[in-house]
């Protein structure tokens, strides 16, 4: 079943926004997060670099592309967010001795990009949002799983700091395709 994006706004922010009947609930922090299932080292740091790579190439062609300012405004803070993680990611490697591999992007990743690099214009804006929301609900679900469930101390910590700036860009992404 393929979601329409006001579809997948609105779920995504049911997953997001706290219910307004239920106000004194608290958030609870990254580590208390439930994990659907365990995630290896390997297999999160290769899922982290991929879509890590995703959203700053997709990010760099709207920056290009795009013909809404607030598109143009979401991908500068992307950028410099992801920049920020994958430098966070390889030094929290590196003080751990692990070999880092060339980013390499799945194919999934390399498809959608591909995709974005065919639009334009409104269709590229519409499609460019699309892709965030999808890529931002992936990674906020990995990023949870992994703080919950991960075999790496130094990597559950990275992921705990880099979990709440995932959340933001994909509230500021829903906020964008809301205003469509």
């Amino acid at each position: 079943m393929k979601l329409t994006t006001l579809q997948l706004a609105a779920f995504a922010v049911t997953l997001t926004v706290q219910p307004l009947m239920a106000q004194e609930m608290k958030a609870k922090p990254a580590g208390d997060a439930v994990p659907m299932m365990a995630m290896d080292k390997p297999t999160f740091v290769r899922m982290v670099t991929s879509s890590n790579e995703f959203e700053i190439r997709s990010s760099e062609l709207a920056k290009q592309n795009a013909d809404q300012a607030g598109i143009k405004m979401a991908a500068d803070m992307i950028i410099t967010d992801h920049k920020k993680a994958g430098d966070k990611l390889k030094a929290t490697l590196d003080a751990k001795g692990a070999t880092t591999e060339p980013v390499k992007l799945a194919p999934k990743h390399q498809k959608m990009l591909d995709q974005l690099q065919g639009a334009k214009g409104k269709d590229f804006d519409t499609l460019y949002l699309d892709m965030q929301a999808q890529a931002h609900m992936e990674a906020v679900g990995l990023f949870r799983t992994y703080a919950g469930s991960g075999d790496d101390q130094s990597l559950v910590g990275f992921a705990k700091e880099t979990l709440p700036s995932l959340e933001t860009h994909l509230g500021h992404v829903i906020m964008l395709i809301a205003e469509q």
